[in-house]
């Protein structure tokens, strides 16, 4: 069971503001509705607001959602917190303000306070006839989670404002990487590029060196001298747990490392994984390319 607060729980048993807000054709007043996620991917959110076009001022905010504890509760706390601000105002709210409001999420469901935010932008960007794709590009960009249709440009988004660190943080917040897990890689090297674009920002602003950026020297990308086998071991060990085991877990799945044998890797597959007609896939896309990625390119990873 998912350690909720008391106002997560608060909100969730008695929501406030639920419903939707239709046009009446009062004069001076417009009713704004922003949509994001879908039913297919477990969540979906439609955002109503009721704006003063005079003092651009949202007098009302009411929600719809289709989704677990956290995205009800997390919309709740939204339609509170936007009340009485005008659209500016509201644009600067973040899921991190959400989350808080809420006295905190698990990890796991950040993607709710995500939804939120991304509900109050669509729903603002629509008032104003502004086209999504033109404030965040996040449909323009490269598709990176097939599962989850998620692009490049989003995952950079929810990196950069929430200082996410792992493949596994993102699938926290947006979702991508928490079906398949071919994508994880790919995450990975987009949290890098992030970090070092970050530090080089810091560079240029300040004149020296940030501790920000993700020493490539991390996985043995440039060093001088090989991995010892013992750093070796280290190394694929900690690439399973922080990056490939949590995934597989949140299937029903796992991994434990068996034997490392010059650059074979021997694992054994538990759970789902172990009687899933796909382990073969899961060995080399979510394993292997994984660790070829991280530690060396040489790497074969088997199932014992």
């Amino acid at each position: 069971m998912w350690d909720y607060t008391d106002k997560v729980l608060e909100l969730f048993y008695d929501p406030k503001n639920q419903g939707a807000i239709e046009e009446t054709g009062e004069a001076g007043i417009k009713v704004a509705t922003g949509e994001v996620g879908s039913i297919a991917c477990g969540d979906a959110l439609r955002l109503h607001l009721k704006v003063e076009v005079a003092s651009d001022k949202i007098l009302d905010a009411r929600f719809q959602t289709f989704g677990c504890t956290s995205a009800i509760a997390s919309s709740s706390a939204l339609t509170e917190m936007v009340k009485g601000l005008t659209l500016d105002e509201a644009l600067k709210v973040t899921n991190k303000e959400i989350a808080a409001y809420l006295g905190g999420l698990p990890e796991a469901k950040m993607h709710c306070s995500v939804m939120g935010q991304e509900a109050l932008e669509a729903a603002i960007f629509n008032y104003r006839g502004i086209p999504l794709a033109a404030h965040d590009d996040d449909d323009e960009g490269t598709l990176i989670c097939t599962c989850f249709s998620i692009t490049d440009t989003k995952i950079r988004k929810a990196v950069a404002q929430n200082n996410l660190l792992s493949a596994e943080q993102v699938t926290n917040y947006v979702k991508a990487g928490g079906g398949c897990g071919s994508c994880l890689a790919k995450i990975d090297d987009i949290i890098r590029e992030v970090k070092q674009e970050t530090a080089k920002q810091n560079l240029n602003t300040n004149g020296a060196k940030t501790t920000t950026e993700i020493p490539s020297s991390m996985f043995n990308e440039g060093q001088q001298r090989p991995l010892t086998n013992v750093q070796k071991i280290a190394l694929i060990q900690k690439v399973l747990d922080e990056e490939v085991r949590p995934v597989l877990i949140a299937d029903g799945g796992d991994v434990e490392l068996y034997d490392i044998v010059g650059d074979k890797v021997q694992v054994i597959l538990k759970g789902a994984c172990g009687s899933c007609s796909s382990s073969t896939a899961t060995l080399k896309i979510a394993i292997e390319s994984r660790l070829r990625d991280r530690i060396s390119k040489d790497i074969i990873v088997e199932a014992v």
